[in-house]
């Protein structure tokens, strides 16, 4: 039986991808090591991180003054890097789940946090409109993905500060204007990579003006001056960076993504929409394309479970929600196909047949 990976993270990868890292976990080009087993300073592995890096730029459309960094951590770790590198006296964050939560009391840390706005009243089913950024603060966060509530932001705001974001699961899923941002960050083992690196797309002439003494570690100028070598990097996930940015770039990079992702998401929701078991838990505009929630409508909440073992019978994988929500969650990300989603819609509509 053919299975469809709807996790949230470690996320599906296209195939090829695996093979292709696979292969060199074997034999790294031809060297008779294994990309597991040598050094991030092998003279073959430096052409990896540079093709990643040029790929990144070339598909996100990234100025000149901007750098590109591999690191450790994942995004939690940027919750506070973030701070310590770009918060001298006061931020702005936009708390719409989990991960903003997050970053806000990290952010707290180092300096006054203004939350401009929140969706928490109502369990994070919406991204709030109609807030103003405050004109003096250092920057304004943003979470443009929220996984867990399956929500999104898919635009880039228009505000009088600098913005920093955390894409971790909706990066190269959609064109973004970079020059807006001081610092981009993702968690690649959402929509990239493997667990393991964290993508970090910084503005050069915006470090360095806070006041406080920022550890060697945990500044961004340590690991630009060392082209990310600073300390051994996650030498596998990077290559597998590497192979799923070809693949986008062969797929028609992110505007190609783009597409696929709003088709994609459509054929689900559609389904959501029109069965009478389902019923989606964000306000429709918010919808998230990336991670897609839905719950059984109140006289059927006795069949989640039975719906649960009939869909995992059906090779769907992956689609429980986060237990802060419950019910169901589709993630679909860059490698999610039509036939994945078309599978789920058919999983749902014999469910439905059946009660």
């Amino acid at each position: 039986m053919k299975k469809y990976n709807f996790n949230a993270g470690p996320s599906m990868l296209p195939r090829e991808v695996i093979e292709n890292t696979a292969k060199q976990i074997l034999d790294f080009n031809g060297s008779g090591l294994s990309l597991a087993e040598i050094s991030h300073r092998a003279k073959d592995f430096q052409p990896v991180v540079d093709e990643a890096v040029a790929l990144i730029k070339e598909l996100l459309n990234v100025p000149e003054g901007y750098s590109v960094l591999f690191l450790g951590g994942g995004a939690s770790l940027e919750f506070c890097m973030i701070p310590y590198n770009f918060l001298n006296k006061k931020a702005a964050y936009l708390n719409t789940g989990v991960w903003s939560k997050k970053a806000i009391k990290e952010a707290k840390l180092f300096g006054e946090v203004v939350e401009v706005a929140s969706s928490a009243e109502a369990n994070f089913t919406y991204i709030p409109k109609g807030w103003t950024c405050p004109t003096d603060v250092d920057y304004l966060h943003v979470t443009t993905n929220n996984t867990i509530y399956g929500t999104e932001i898919r635009k880039d705001y228009d505000v009088p500060v600098r913005m920093i974001a955390d894409m971790s699961s909706d990066i190269f899923s959609r064109p973004v204007d970079v020059a807006k941002y001081d610092c981009i960050y993702a968690g690649a083992q959402k929509n990239l990579s493997m667990a393991g690196v964290t993508i970090i797309i910084v503005k050069d002439d915006a470090l360095g003006k806070v006041e406080r003494t920022i550890p060697t570690m945990l500044d961004y100028r340590t690991h630009i001056d060392k082209g990310s070598m600073f300390n051994t990097p996650p030498v596998v996930p990077i290559y597998t960076a590497l192979e799923n940015l070809r693949w986008i770039k062969k797929m028609g990079g992110v505007e190609a993504m783009d597409k696929l992702a709003v088709e994609r998401a459509a054929i689900i929701y559609d389904e959501i929409d029109r069965n009478k078991l389902f019923r989606g838990t964000v306000n429709a505009e918010d919808r998230s394309v990336m991670n897609l929630c839905f719950v059984m409508n109140p006289e059927y909440a006795e069949l989640e479970k039975e719906f649960m073992e009939f869909a995992t019978s059906q090779g769907m994988v992956g689609i429980k929600g986060h237990r802060s929500v419950g019910g169901f969650r589709a993630s679909c990300y860059n490698a999610q196909t039509i036939e994945g989603a078309q599978a789920l819609v058919k999983c749902m509509k014999e469910f439905e047949a059946k009660h």
